[in-house]
């Protein structure tokens, strides 16, 4: 399988190249912004501005993939509410122009997207639930979303939600919490380990979630590939929890003090003047039937994850 991966080299991005190439054996390209390699990789490379549509037309074309993963995102929310046309270009006349690409060459486009296309006040969305993003970045997702699943004449959204793991090609990555769920499991553990006190964030953070490890995710993603299935997928765990919840999780799964966890108040500067949705949990349940995954609790996505810290590669797959 030939798989062109869009920001592959970032967070998520790093983990679906590593699933593809490790434990689906595909021949992947990435795409990249300013990352450069060292010429070791085992993928291939080609620069390209998202936003330059042509250069990324181009690259489809050259690359000829099966399939085309698009994680890349504009990872700045103060920075899209500042410049709106950028945002649009980034999220939305990217999408466009893959989904253009892809219906030319007959490759299967997924999109990345995530469980904040939903307000906040609707516990356990499923996949079929109507979005209702409450800001810039939801409003982005959504309309990505909606021109996969009405333009594509072979695609899929992949909705990620919480998203923890390991960052496979940044040795200086630092995971820090945020105003979502995700990276939260990181920071945990990097703060216990050193005998820090932690206080988790209360709200008006997101305070409830479904969470996902990436390299799980990006085994849903391969697995939606490789099936040939069309629509809309939760591609997280199986265990709904809130922030402290999930931060006792990580303490008890890594065998850390739970007593210095304590709770205290967000910081939302990472988000700027974006609402946050409060309770963002998802249902997987159809996502797990269709793709033959059985949804993990909290404690094995979190087991997955201590053994990609502790032993610097996947785990097996489940």
């Amino acid at each position: 399988m030939r798989l062109l991966v869009t920001g592959g080299t970032g967070f998520v991005g790093s983990n679906v190249v590593k699933v593809a190439i490790e434990r689906h054996a595909a021949q992947v390209t990435v795409t990249a912004h300013t990352w450069r390699p060292s010429g070791k990789e085992p993928f291939e490379t080609v620069s390209v501005d998202i936003t330059d549509s042509a250069s990324l037309r181009k690259a489809v074309r050259e690359a000829r993939p099966d399939a085309i993963i698009h994680s890349a995102i504009l990872n700045d929310f103060p920075l899209m509410y500042a410049n709106r046309a950028l945002a649009w270009d980034s999220y939305v006349t990217s999408t466009q122009t893959l989904v253009d690409a892809a219906n030319e060459i007959d490759a299967k486009l997924v999109l990345v997207s995530t469980d904040w296309v939903f307000d906040g006040t609707q516990s356990a969305a499923a996949e079929t639930t109507p979005p209702n993003p409450i800001n810039l970045y939801g409003v982005l997702k959504v309309v990505g979303e909606t021109i996969v699943t009405n333009a594509a004449a072979n695609g899929a959204v992949a909705r990620i939600a919480g998203v923890n793991g390991t960052h496979w090609l940044r040795a200086d990555y630092v995971a820090t919490q945020n105003p979502g769920m995700g990276h939260l499991a990181g920071a945990v553990v990097d703060a216990l380990r050193d005998g820090r006190p932690f206080a988790v964030w209360q709200a008006p953070a997101n305070m409830v979630a479904t969470p996902s490890l990436a390299s799980e995710s990006a085994e849903m993603m391969l697995r939606i590939v490789e099936r040939d299935l069309t629509g809309i997928f939760h591609c997280c765990g199986g265990e709904t929890v809130d922030r402290m919840e999930f931060a006792r999780a990580v303490a008890r799964v890594f065998e850390l003090d739970a007593d210095l966890l304590s709770s205290g108040p967000a910081d939302l500067s990472a988000t700027g003047p974006a609402p946050i949705p409060i309770d963002t949990s998802l249902d997987a349940t159809a996502t797990s039937e269709a793709l033959g995954y059985p949804l993990p609790d909290v404690d094995s996505l979190l087991a997955r994850f201590r053994h990609e810290v502790e032993h610097g590669r996947l785990a097996p797959a489940a």
